[in-house]
């Protein structure tokens, strides 16, 4: 009796482990969301134009960016647990700062200590899934993904409706913040303490051997996740003459099948494998920007939009998961480093679009990615061999 009841104990610890980790997933997507209703708050209030916006948004991602190479090796000495929730407390403490602050000397600050805080959220939460995963013995990474477009959505949702209901930005950001700090302290005793491999000397993540095959697929999954997000708007309106209020739809579509893709990604490559899943993904998402460029009809454009969320949703979770078996660095470090790489994605993407736009038409960009998604096919099969996964 006693060796069963340690048993049902352990498991259900597990169960626990594993809700934790999408809290935490949950709490990164919430927090984003959170922050991206502030944005014309800010503008307005401290009368920004669009180049100096520009330019501050750019201070999310160098924050970020400040932080991810590190933050591997820092979940590695300190533990997931402690990192995690010291970064969620400080993360709803600067959205409400970011709420009441009058100066745009203090803003730029509070916006690459955003970031920061948001790129360590981000490498730490995927060291954590991956470890829970492999005690689980049993594929969850999709399902951990799942939940920071879950968080994405419920924040963006119920922010828009507090304001909605009259509450300030302020008001709004403490209630996002008492959600963080809610989720935090139930989930905080369930948080794995460790944090893969301690080493000794320099926290900071340099990518190597199958690392950076790996990094590669995630720099092309993040560039176009950001290319779809900052560009569908403008490819629709500009050059398919849809109305301005349909803008959002090519996106919103995208994000819908990401997500829906990755709440059934676990039992996808349980059923169809990871070889099928990521090749065959990529080659889904390149086909999906070719129906955008050649699609005669509306439905078709959302189709091609749905298309591509579907084929990138679980690339990158499977090779998260990847991560785990490989030997050439540290898994916590790997993470950081992959995660490093994929950021760089987000952050060229839009730019990339931009600047090829400019040199010849949005056609040429989109086209552009769909070469990129074939790449990422071609990059996904090679990691696939070198996992002896076929």
């Amino acid at each position: 009796m006693m060796v069963k009841k340690k048993t049902e104990d352990r498991e259900k610890e597990l169960r626990w482990q594993q809700w934790a980790a999408k809290a935490l997933f949950f709490v990164g997507g919430f927090g984003c969301a959170s922050w991206a209703p502030m944005v014309p708050m800010l503008k307005e209030r401290l009368a920004l134009t669009e180049d100096v916006l520009g330019m501050l948004l750019l201070c999310v991602g160098i924050g970020s960016l400040m932080t991810m190479p590190f933050s591997g090796g820092a979940a590695g000495k300190w533990g997931c647990r402690r990192v995690l929730v010291t970064a969620g407390v400080f993360y709803g403490m600067v959205l409400v700062l970011l709420s009441m602050v009058q100066s745009l000397y203090m803003l730029v600050p509070l916006i690459l200590l955003l970031g920061a805080l948001m790129g360590s959220i981000d490498v730490v939460v995927n060291v954590l899934a991956v470890m829970v995963e492999k005690k689980s013995g049993v594929r969850l990474m999709s399902g951990m993904h799942a939940f920071w477009s879950i968080g994405g959505f419920a924040g963006a949702g119920i922010f828009s409706v507090w304001l909605n209901a009259g509450l300030n930005h302020f008001q709004a950001a403490v209630i996002a913040w008492g959600i963080i700090l809610v989720l935090l302290a139930v989930f905080r005793p369930h948080l794995m303490s460790e944090g893969g491999e301690k080493r000794e000397g320099s926290l900071l993540a340099v990518p190597r051997g199958i690392v950076v095959f790996i990094g590669m697929v995630a720099f092309v999954s993040f560039l176009v996740e950001g290319a779809v997000m900052d560009w569908s708007g403008v490819f629709l309106t500009s050059v398919k003459q849809f109305d301005m209020s349909m803008a959002g739809v090519g996106f919103t579509v995208f994000s819908a099948a990401m997500l829906i893709m990755r709440l059934a990604g676990d039992w996808t490559v349980n059923r169809l494998g990871a070889p099928v899943v990521t090749i065959g993904g990529g080659l889904l998402a390149c086909a999906g920007f070719v129906l955008l460029i050649w699609a005669p009809a509306a439905w078709l454009l959302y189709a091609g939009f749905f298309i591509i969320g579907i084929g990138s949703a679980n690339i990158v979770p499977v090779f998260y998961s990847l991560m785990g078996r490989q030997k050439v660095m540290p898994l916590n470090q790997a993470v950081s480093a992959a995660s490093t790489m994929g950021y760089l994605g987000i952050l060229m993407g839009p730019a990339l679009i931009g600047f090829v736009a400019d040199s010849t038409n949005l056609y040429v960009s989109f086209g552009l990615l769909g070469a990129l998604a074939f790449s990422q096919a071609v990059i996904a099969k090679y990691v696939m061999r070198s996992f002896s996964l076929s």
